[in-house]
């Protein structure tokens, strides 16, 4: 009897340290590891560097808005094609002195004094005045 619990907890120990990956993209579906990208201040997916639309806390299990960080449980939405959509995310606008966001749709705009950021189709564009 005691090696069957010692097994089954050797068992339960491996499994979770192999799932080292504590996010889920929903756009993807696949495990990442998310980072704040410093300019942007978006959290990012930290192999390709691309601002992460919407993912899933595993420890938590909250789902999260990528733009603002915000926990959207209870306001998404699946559309037709299958992709998964945050119903509050048709417009969405923040100021804070000379740092701007503004989202529409699927395009994100963020100036900040001199930089502009704008980030379309997972595409980045960084322009300095």
């Amino acid at each position: 009897m005691k090696q069957l619990v010692i097994c089954c907890l050797s068992a339960c120990i491996l499994l979770t340290a192999c799932n080292q990956h504590r996010y889920v993209d929903l756009t993807s579906g696949e495990h990442i590891d998310l980072v704040k990208d410093e300019k942007t201040g978006l959290m990012v997916d930290s192999k390709t560097r691309q601002p992460v639309y919407m993912y899933v806390d595993t420890k938590t299990h909250d789902t999260i808005y990528g733009v603002t960080g915000k926990v959207v449980n209870g306001h998404i939405v699946k559309t037709e094609d299958g992709k998964y959509k945050y119903d509050g995310d048709d417009e969405y606008k923040m100021k804070n002195g000379d740092y701007k966001v503004k989202v529409e749709g699927d395009e994100i705009k963020i100036k900040d004094g001199d930089k502009k950021i704008k980030i379309e189709d997972g595409e980045k564009k960084v322009k300095n005045d």
